[in-house]
């Protein structure tokens, strides 16, 4: 059973999260800020954080800071009422790994944290299969049932982005943010060149292919 730190200090909605979660099958372990989620992490394992930002004591962006300086990687699902583009950018600044403004809608919810989930264990294990297609993150290397091939580390970025999450439609943006960073003066014409490339390089790869979502960006579909 995955073990969610729930850190909020507000008392219904913690609860609410605990019940939900415990509805989905996971263990919730509650915490009222920052410095006792800290203290939890000294002594308990977590496989997910589900995180509030504005809290006594330390908040939610001190809170992640602390963590990700430390070289901590558990994965961060923010959960907060502030919604501007300016605190979303912080967020994912000081290291969170996904954003929901509240209220939230349940369902959601627990979509992303499998989502994360599945991602740190991709990570965790630094490889990612598809079919007879195997990803090498340390080595931006990809061998499928052809040949083995060594990419450049955007286009590896990328592919491995968009396997990990399968079906799942990104735009370009998103994917210019997290592979690119958000400060990058890149246009977003780029995703189109990287993506043409990653498409040639495995032009005669049956395990998936990238799909154009027209008007919204790309997605990977495994071929089953």
């Amino acid at each position: 059973m995955f073990q969610i730190l729930v850190v909020e200090d507000d008392k219904n909605t913690r609860r609410l999260m605990e019940t939900v979660l415990t509805r989905y099958g996971y263990e919730p372990i509650p915490a009222c800020n920052g410095l006792e989620a800290l203290e939890i992490l000294d002594r308990r394992h977590v496989d997910l954080i589900l995180l509030d930002v504005m809290m006594p004591k330390m908040d939610g962006y001190e809170f992640t800071n602390t963590l990700r300086t430390g070289g901590c990687e558990i994965p961060i699902l923010m959960v907060t009422a502030r919604e501007t583009m300016a605190d979303k950018k912080r967020g994912f600044i000081v290291g969170v790994d996904d954003y929901m403004v509240k209220p939230v809608d349940e369902e959601e919810m627990v979509l992303r944290i499998a989502a994360l989930l599945r991602r740190s264990q991709i990570a965790g294990e630094r490889k990612l299969t598809v079919g007879k297609t195997t990803l090498f993150y340390d080595s931006f290397t990809v061998k499928d049932a052809e040949q083995i091939q060594e990419l450049p580390q955007k286009e590896f970025m990328l592919l491995f982005k968009l396997l990990s999450y399968p079906n799942k439609i990104f735009t370009r943006r998103q994917l210019m943010d997290e592979i690119w960073d958000m400060d990058t003066e890149s246009e977003e014409r780029t995703v189109d060149v990287h993506v043409s490339r990653v498409r040639e390089r495995f032009r005669h790869n049956t395990d998936f292919q990238i799909v154009t979502v027209r008007g919204l960006g790309y997605k990977a579909v495994p071929n089953r």
